[in-house]
């Protein structure tokens, strides 16, 4: 396989699919065969677009002798959609959350083990340049403080602000620090949709690590933000700018602290995400973020929706519907 390009396709072409379809047709090693969506008229769009080929059904883009697909589709269909394609002997990236529910979750990790095929999960920001830098210099941070704010747009409405933004800063503290969380509590509110548009969880995990963090989808600003603090220092990530920033304590300097610009090299995130699965087709070996991975995040989101649902009880919070939940 690595002496031929790879053969891929999109399942799904809504804005965050098209991303997908965009940063694939150009992305060396790989050829873009087709792509798939509900919306006959989109996906022509698309593909006119991209220079690339309509699949009709789900069928005929198993039928073409495909090497991997990108799913991103409504959470709802990740699950049938991912296992159709594990059974059928392709890798498989889905989009964040993997699934809607845990149980969806074990079925697509379970295809992917039975099938012997690689699953990735779309957790875009652990391909985040700062991200990466956080991980050379992270040693035992005691406290986080986390806010990813965006301005409203009517983008994966179908699920709640946790599923859709807060779950990529869940899965970036669970990666950095691999330890289980022993407490938690949340509160949410619908403010413009059915669903819940702005969270915030406190969470503390066996390491005594504490992380607030703060995500919404109705604010004026957009805000991408991770500080952590660690033994006489104080780390900054900023994960639209792509950068971090160390303060350190320097005895001897005019401030008594000094100021360290951690080095980073700038890419779009999705394109060393595509790059990453590609390499996993290639040499079958495990992705990044694997089902197991995907899958601790989505329980950790499941947990925070829970206290988010507790919390509302409680306070008997008239916002909430049967509906609002996922």
């Amino acid at each position: 396989m690595s002496e031929r390009k790879i053969r891929v396709a999109v399942a799904g072409v809504g804005e965050f699919g098209r991303n997908h379809v965009r940063v694939w047709s150009a992305l060396e090693g790989v050829e873009l065969a087709g792509i798939l969506d509900t919306s006959a008229g989109r996906a022509r769009q698309i593909a006119d677009e991209f220079g690339t080929n309509v699949f009709p059904d789900i069928d005929a883009l198993i039928a073409a002798g495909l090497d991997a697909v990108s799913v991103a589709v409504p959470t709802k269909g990740h699950a049938n959609a991912g296992c159709r394609l594990l059974d059928a002997g392709i890798d498989v990236l889905v989009e964040k959350p993997m699934a809607a529910s845990l149980e969806e979750a074990d079925r697509l990790i379970a295809s992917a083990k039975r099938a012997g095929r690689i699953l990735q999960v779309g957790h875009v920001e652990r391909f985040n340049p700062a991200v990466a830098a956080a991980q050379q210099i992270i040693s035992r941070p005691m406290f986080f403080e986390v806010h990813r704010l965006g301005i409203f747009t009517p983008r994966s409405l179908d699920i709640d602000v946790v599923y859709d933004v807060m779950i990529h800063d869940l899965d970036i503290l669970l990666s950095l620090l691999g330890s289980p969380v022993t407490d938690l509590r949340a509160v949410g509110i619908p403010v413009i949709t059915d669903k819940v548009d702005i969270a915030h969880a406190r969470i503390e995990f066996e390491t005594g690590a504490v992380a607030n963090v703060t995500a919404s989808r109705v604010s004026t600003e957009r805000v991408r933000k991770m500080r952590f603090f660690q033994q006489r220092e104080y780390i900054s990530l900023d994960f639209a700018r792509q950068d971090a920033l160390r303060i350190r304590v320097q005895p001897g300097s005019p401030q008594g602290v000094g100021f360290e610009k951690i080095a980073t090299q700038p890419e779009e995130p999705l394109k060393a995400e595509l790059r990453a699965f590609a390499h996993s087709v290639r040499t079958r070996k495990a992705p990044v973020v694997d089902g197991a991975a995907g899958r601790r995040a989505l329980a950790l989101a499941d947990q925070v929706m829970a206290s988010i649902l507790e919390h509302a009880r409680r306070v008997q919070l008239e916002a909430f519907t049967p509906q609002a939940t996922r």
